[in-house]
């Protein structure tokens, strides 16, 4: 029957689109569509074209495997067409493949080579007399680009062949790829340099190998791996495909080792199935697998179809790149506070799931992306991977263009608890202020809270806070003073005596000290050694949370960012009320006179080390004492120690201060050090 009208108009759009495509892809570099919406679109014709032989032309995108090359390369003639293969997509076409093998070959099971199919560059490497003596891009698979000097960059590519018995001339088909490791770096580059960054390894590799100038290719690492032969003269051909990889291995051409040989459906399917286990592990891209008859004979009597041969297929793995439709953008707010944008998605299935929700990361992607609400976009999955828009589709931007989304414009709260919403100078991330308070933040504010260098509540693990929280009974670091042993006894894996037990460490926990229960509040940038300096400057917790700003760099180390994140918690009243009741609480630590100026104080520039256990003091305590007397506390013994403070049980660093002659103090000498007025 012939095509209707309908059917020849949609043949054209369907030629003019993949074409297009070609363009974008082959030429440019910069693809407006995954490779997964091409696949479609080439199907669709071929199966026109499959009803309607009359409208098969010359020209179409059937008869050919890819786009022109570039004006600027020399061309190559293949002396054997690199054609590309035909694709299966389920399990069903396998079988079928299989069976159309068997039935032009008579045995009864087929032994296969298979390969992982990569995600790069097709090219093919002639060598003469074991030399590298060109190299092409596979181009329309009849005519492609001299790249060689391109080429020479990539080092796994060996100039000369090693050892003997290579042909008089061979032609090694392969794929120039760029390792995710690499890629990654490459794009972190790109961004410091306020440059344009790649969309994947595989438009990477695609456009590093096709530059005019080699040094740029020289400057990005690229691999290369042998899949095949497209001329072989001289020494007899090894009777299999195998064969022929492992004597390319042995001529150190670089062969990917994740290949094998099965039999039958069963063994090609198995393949299958491990390749996509390992996919997400490995350390290049592919997109499938590829099977190819193993026996070199029966290839050539299998032969080829107008543009693939009979004997090989790829199959391809589930999409990990689709398009589809911003439908709005939402913010979560994560563990740290840390605001987070969500693109929502028309429904689209990628990566072998359906994807509804991807991330955005922060306001800087979104601006870099510019994705907007309304957008179509290139959203990508890969193995358990949290799926993620790669870019937008400019093309089919709506009309009128819908605004440009802002975190802090949309949310100048945190959309979760209330508090204030800040992005600091030079961060990526805008973060939520109330983090005693905000119900997002709760696990991980209690969870720093009661550690060793905090509050040190020993027994209050990750388990028992998932516990506490998810049965609303601890809502902020206050409500743990307010526990019952009863509920405790209550939880999973806690008995009694295990509640007794933290009941008693949550209680001697009120007393601390000060440093340390600034340090326990969890402030964003404020580590140990700050929330020290912190309470040495200021002596107590009132005069830090009402001192502005500019007083607060006066603090060695605090500068203009630490200073403003100080300030920003403090700022929030939601803080403020949760630090109120843990002091009603009975939190409550020996407020200090502030740290005296520098050159002062009994100890002022003087090193001391503390060795073995004193009696009247903790280890924490009497640094304390020593760096509030002007002193410094270091952990080993040197010729630059003042002072070596041994206790009881004082090991290897009281021998070693005998052996330098450095000053011994026993606690009470310590203590009538730190007495003395400066």
């Amino acid at each position: 029957m012939a095509a209707s009208a309908l059917e020849r108009r949609r043949a054209e759009e369907l030629r003019q689109a993949i074409e297009y495509h070609n363009w974008r892809y082959y030429v440019l570099d910069a693809p407006e569509i995954p490779d997964a919406e091409y696949d479609r679109l080439l199907r669709e014709l071929e199966d026109l074209e499959a009803r309607h032989p009359e409208l098969r032309s010359t020209d179409s995108p059937t008869q050919r495997v890819g786009a022109a090359p570039l004006a600027q390369f020399a061309e190559v003639a293949h002396g054997t067409p690199m054609l590309s293969l035909n694709n299966a997509f389920s399990e069903g076409e396998v079988a079928a493949f299989d069976r159309r093998v068997r039935e032009a070959t008579g045995p009864a099971e087929v032994e296969y080579a298979v390969e992982p199919k990569f995600d790069g560059l097709a090219v093919g490497l002639t060598y003469d007399d074991g030399r590298f003596v060109q190299g092409a891009t596979r181009g329309d698979g009849y005519t492609g680009e001299d790249v060689s000097a391109n080429l020479l960059t990539v080092r796994a590519i060996p100039m000369r062949l090693a050892g003997a018995g290579a042909p008089r001339r061979l032609e090694v088909r392969g794929e120039v790829l760029m390792l995710k490791k690499d890629f990654e770096a490459l794009n972190a580059s790109q961004r410091a340099r306020g440059e344009k960054e790649f969309v994947n390894p595989r438009n990477a590799a695609a456009g590093s190998l096709r530059q005019l100038d080699p040094r740029i290719t020289a400057s990005r690492r690229l691999a290369f791996f042998a899949y095949g032969i497209g001329a072989w003269e001289g020494v007899p051909l090894p009777p299999t495909h195998a064969e022929v990889l492992a004597k390319l291995a042995a001529w150190r051409l670089p062969v990917n080792p994740e290949r094998r040989v099965v039999k039958g459906v069963a063994g090609l399917l198995a393949y299958y199935r491990d390749m996509g286990a390992a996919r997400p592990t490995l350390p290049f891209d592919i997109d499938g697998v590829v099977y190819k008859v193993n026996d070199l004979a029966l290839q050539a009597r299998l032969g080829f179809v107008s543009r693939a041969p009979r004997f090989a297929i790829a199959h391809k793995f589930p999409a990990q790149e689709e398009m589809t439709r911003v439908d709005d953008i939402e913010v979560q707010v994560g563990r740290t506070g840390a605001l987070t944008p969500v693109a929502r998605l028309q429904p689209v299935f990628v990566g072998g799931v359906t994807v509804t929700n991807a991330t955005l990361h922060n306001q800087d992607e979104i601006d870099r992306k510019d994705v907007r609400i309304g957008d179509w976009v290139i959203v990508r999955r890969a193995g358990d991977v949290i799926p993620e828009v790669v870019s937008v589709v400019p093309a089919r931007r709506p009309h009128p263009t819908p605004p440009r989304f802002d975190i802090l414009a949309r949310h100048p709260v945190c959309p979760v608890c209330g508090s204030r919403v800040v992005r600091g100078e030079g961060e990526a991330v805008a973060r939520c202020t109330g983090g005693l308070y905000c119900p997002a933040q709760r696990k991980q504010a209690l969870l720093h809270f009661a550690s060793r260098r905090a509050m040190d509540v020993e027994g209050l693990g990750e388990k028992l806070v998932d516990q506490l929280v998810d049965r609303s009974l601890v809502g902020n670091p206050a409500d743990l003073y307010a526990l019952a042993p009863d509920t405790l006894a209550g939880l999973e894996r806690m008995g009694k005596k295990s509640a007794d037990n933290l009941i008693a460490a949550i209680e001697a926990s009120k007393h601390t000290t000060l440093a340390r229960f600034i340090f326990s509040l969890g402030i964003r940038n404020v580590g140990e050694a700050t929330a020290r300096d912190l309470a040495k400057h200021f002596g107590s917790l009132d005069a830090l949370m009402n001192t502005p700003i500019e007083s607060l760099m006066a603090v060695p180390d605090v500068g203009p960012i630490v200073a403003q994140s100080i300030a920003d918690f403090f700022l929030e009243g939601h803080n403020r009320k949760v630090i109120g009741a843990l002091q009603e609480a009975g939190v409550h630590w020996t407020e200090n006179p502030p740290q005296p100026p520098p050159g002062s104080g009994p100890l002022a520039g003087m090193t001391c080390v503390l060795t073995g256990t004193l009696a009247g003091m903790s280890r924490e305590e009497a640094k304390t004492r020593i760096e509030a007397a002007g002193g410094k506390v270091a952990g080993s013994v040197s010729k630059k120690t003042d002072y070596v403070v041994a206790g009881a049980d004082a090991g290897s660093k009281l021998t070693k201060a005998q052996e330098l002659g450095v000053n011994i103090l026993d606690e009470a000498a310590l203590l009538a050090l730190l007495g003395k007025k400066a």
